[in-house]
């Protein structure tokens, strides 16, 4: 188990009041790290061997667009508004570019610790800008660290991705980025763009020519909670992969869909979000040999989820759960009343019990969620030579 971290990966920092606060990270791995996580032999925690360099970047990033990003780094005031810089959501910092390819770096190293450095599972929680375009910076996020990882893997020879993206928000960027690539399966879990930015990841959006089937959207009604979430999740995810045969799974575990983040409407909790974990998990080694990246995203509630999220996931990808119930160390209580002053949660759960009504055992066409799964199905099933209707004779 790889887990890529660098204290320079806080200087991704928007500036004071932006939501995307480098603090939710470093509790995080501070959470983790007081539960023993990172203490198993097996366990390697460290900064990205190297940087990576500018061509691996322009694999899917414009020329014009990175030179923008570094006169906005050089100049906070010379900012390109055409190319997404200079925004509320992107605004520009110094030094912005070499903090982006920091980020980028360390999935790259996640990525390459799968593919050739004999670990099964890797993981960067300050990765997971998943809505940057190849020319335009969105939603907090100037470079794709994903797109730059999955596109070093696919120069290594890897012949099929599948990518995971359980974000609140429609995974935009890494969708466009390989829209048209049949050796990249993208399925995105999201609130419908009906409601919430950025506006896209309808099912009808099922891949190009040639890659028809290989973008895979599940457009959720707001306030879907645990229990429809998951419900979602196993009537299209686990048939896509199997269809796709993967041979790296690579997931984005934004974990802004609980009910507390401010920027969303999904209702979910830590628990319902911990099961989803479990799922890529046990899905990574019944279809990849085990071969799983994942990486961090959005989440704005920056201590009672963020920390308790994402040290779940850790833990699941070490292979040593924590029981939900068990009560959050006396260390991190002290560090979240140093850097900010408030109460931290005093539990590992949301006391939730969340559970899975398999769609094959029937389904309700007036049910908001189901009709969400329905479209899905109906749009990219028949492509991956699959039932839409789970009761369909042929």
């Amino acid at each position: 188990m790889r887990v890529v971290w660098d204290e320079d990966m806080r200087l991704y920092d928007f500036g004071p009041g932006h939501p995307l606060a480098p603090i939710r990270v470093v509790l995080a791995m501070r959470l983790a790290e007081s539960f023993g996580l990172f203490e198993p032999p097996h366990v390697v925690l460290g900064p990205a061997e190297s940087l990576i360099d500018e061509s691996t970047l322009l694999r899917v990033h414009d020329a014009d667009y990175v030179e923008a990003v570094k006169r906005a780094g050089l100049d906070p005031s010379q900012v390109d508004y055409a190319r997404g810089l200079g925004t509320p959501d992107v605004p520009a910092f110094l030094q912005m570019h070499e903090a982006s390819m920091g980020v980028c770096s360390a999935s790259v190293a996640a990525a390459r610790a799968v593919h050739e450095g004999g670990f099964d599972h890797a993981v960067n929680l300050a990765g997971g800008l998943h809505h940057a375009m190849p020319g335009l910076a969105s939603g907090f996020c100037v470079y794709n660290d994903i797109g730059v990882a999955i596109a070093w893997l696919l120069d290594q020879g890897v012949e099929r991705i599948a990518y995971v993206d359980v974000d609140v928000h429609h995974g935009d960027g890494v969708q466009a980025m390989f829209y048209d690539d049949p050796r990249v399966m993208t399925i995105s879990l999201h609130e419908t763009g009906r409601t919430l930015f950025p506006g896209t990841g309808y099912p009808t959006e099922v891949g190009g020519p040639g890659a028809e089937g290989t973008s895979v959207n599940v457009a959720l009604p707001p306030g879907t909670g645990d229990n429809g979430w998951l419900r979602a999740f196993q009537a299209v995810v686990p048939q896509a992969l199997e269809a796709f045969k993967p041979q790296i799974l690579f997931s984005q575990q934004g974990c802004d869909s609980h009910f507390d983040d401010p920027l969303a409407h999904l209702t979910l909790t830590v628990d319902g979000q911990r099961r989803s974990y479990q799922a890529l998990h046990r899905l990574a080694h019944q279809l990849c040999d085990g071969k799983w990246i994942a990486v961090g995203g959005g989440g704005y509630e920056l201590v009672d989820v963020v920390p308790r999220a994402w040290t779940h996931l850790v833990a699941e990808a070490v292979g040593a759960p924590i029981d939900p119930a068990s009560a959050t160390p006396e260390s991190f209580h002290a560090l979240v009343t140093e850097l900010l002053g408030r109460p931290a949660p005093g539990h590992m759960t949301d006391g939730a019990d969340p559970w899975v009504r398999s769609f094959e055992s029937g389904y309700d066409p007036d049910d908001s969620v189901d009709q969400a799964i329905l479209a899905t199905r109906e749009a990219v099933f028949p492509l991956l030579g699959l039932h839409a209707d789970p009761f369909s004779p042929f």
